[in-house]
């Protein structure tokens, strides 16, 4: 800002600087957003908002153009700010004119003034994709690859596994913020091949998952029983670990069981963490299928 000789004033530690510089510079050339601030009078500030849930359900299933709206699942307001600030709700959308009638049906205290802004809220504007050796903490990737170590629940909810592709390995983690996205995770496979989506922890260094979408699914065979012997008719027994089959009745030998393919009841395609954890720059389903 000094070197462009900008007017500018900062407050507390003035990191706000950062974020407001950022804005100036962005090019919405991509893709853009809008969103329908609604503030507060100043006597509410620091209060308890009241915003009607009810309301803004039959908002959110009347204006298809909008987006982030209700977390039906975990029943959260995502319109609603978690800090004390003077906001008092926020809409976001793909048409203006949309925001403003939608604002019309929202329930709530009064209103003391709205400001329609431009932005790059729901259009994965900070992603980047790139191969596992170039990633580097604090970036937001999208990498394609394959998953080498399946899911597993660590202590509080978290699920991690690790996948690959041709130059290098990572972990991906889906937190316990992210609910219900969880039981997805859970169901990958070693052999999945998958393109994840999200930001970069630096250590221990881990893609914090936003969304994935399944490029191919990985047959799952399992054993469902003995070998039968084609001369008794009857089920082998074990010889032991990796020694094969034995039928008792007549000695006959084998070391081919009988397979089943698993049922695997996830599909390809998208899969997102719900709306009450979705990062205000993440892209959601909603606009990738019908933007």
């Amino acid at each position: 800002m000094e070197k462009y000789n900008a007017y500018y004033r900062g407050y507390k530690n003035s990191r706000g600087l950062i974020g407001a510089t950022a804005s100036v510079a962005w090019s919405s050339e991509n893709d853009s957003t809008y969103e329908l601030i609604a503030y507060r009078k100043e006597e509410k500030w620091g209060s308890k908002r009241q915003v009607d849930d009810d309301s803004t359900k039959r908002m959110d299933k009347k204006f298809a153009s909008t987006f982030d709206n209700y977390d039906y699942i975990n029943k959260h307001n995502r319109l609603i700010p978690n800090s004390p600030c003077p906001v008092l709700f926020g809409i976001r959308g793909n048409k203006k004119n949309d925001l403003i009638n939608a604002k019309s049906m929202i329930i709530s205290e009064e209103i003391k003034c709205w400001l329609m802004f431009e932005t790059n809220q729901g259009t994965d504007d900070h992603l980047k994709k790139t191969t596992i050796n170039k990633i580097q903490p604090y970036q937001s990737v999208i990498i394609e690859g394959l998953v080498i170590k399946n899911p597993s629940t660590i202590k509080g909810g978290h699920v991690f596994f690790t996948i690959k592709d041709s130059t290098g390995k990572i972990d991906c983690a889906a937190y316990e913020p992210t609910k219900n996205f969880r039981e997805t995770i859970r169901e990958l496979r070693t052999g999945d091949k998958i393109e994840v989506y999200g930001g970069v922890r630096k250590n221990p260094l881990t893609i914090n998952l936003e969304k994935i979408n399944i490029k191919n699914l990985e047959k799952q065979i399992e054993k469902i029983e003995n070998p039968i012997c084609q001369k008794c008719g009857k089920h082998m027994k074990s010889k032991g670990v990796n020694q094969g089959y034995k039928c008792i009745k007549c000695g006959t030998i084998s070391n081919k069981p009988i397979f089943e393919e698993k049922i695997r009841y996830l599909k390809t395609g998208f899969y997102e963490v719900p709306v009450c954890a979705r990062r205000h720059l993440s892209k959601p389903l909603k606009r990738i299928i019908q933007p």
